[in-house]
């Protein structure tokens, strides 16, 4: 195995300490609030940007070791950040069907 460059070793550093960031935050989030619709915002955002960010350092590390760029994550990071709106959005609407359902009572 070959050693990796300061260049992408640093960067790719910074990037996974980010993604671990937000994803905690994105986490705490889920815990902090207490309705279902504020629930689902904090995770969606903070988990997709996280793992966007561990892909990127993902290419940067591939494409310095294999010495030339390497974009095959970025097809990842694309669906990912295609789906997982959609997904809050699904769940979002099928709680607000649910809520249609039950009267609404008083926390």
């Amino acid at each position: 195995m070959t050693e990796l460059p300061l260049w992408a070793s640093v960067p790719a550093a910074i990037l996974l300490v980010l993604s671990g960031v937000l994803t905690l935050f994105g986490s705490a989030g889920l815990l902090r609030f207490k309705r279902f619709y504020p629930r689902m915002h904090a995770p969606t955002l903070g988990n997709t940007l996280g793992v966007a960010f561990v892909l990127l350092a993902s290419v940067l590390v591939s494409s310095a070791t294999e010495g030339r760029l390497v974009i095959h994550q970025l097809l990842i990071t694309f669906l990912l950040v295609l789906v997982s709106p959609v997904t809050a959005i699904l769940l979002m609407q099928a709680g607000l069907r649910r809520d249609a359902r039950r009267p609404v009572r008083e926390d």
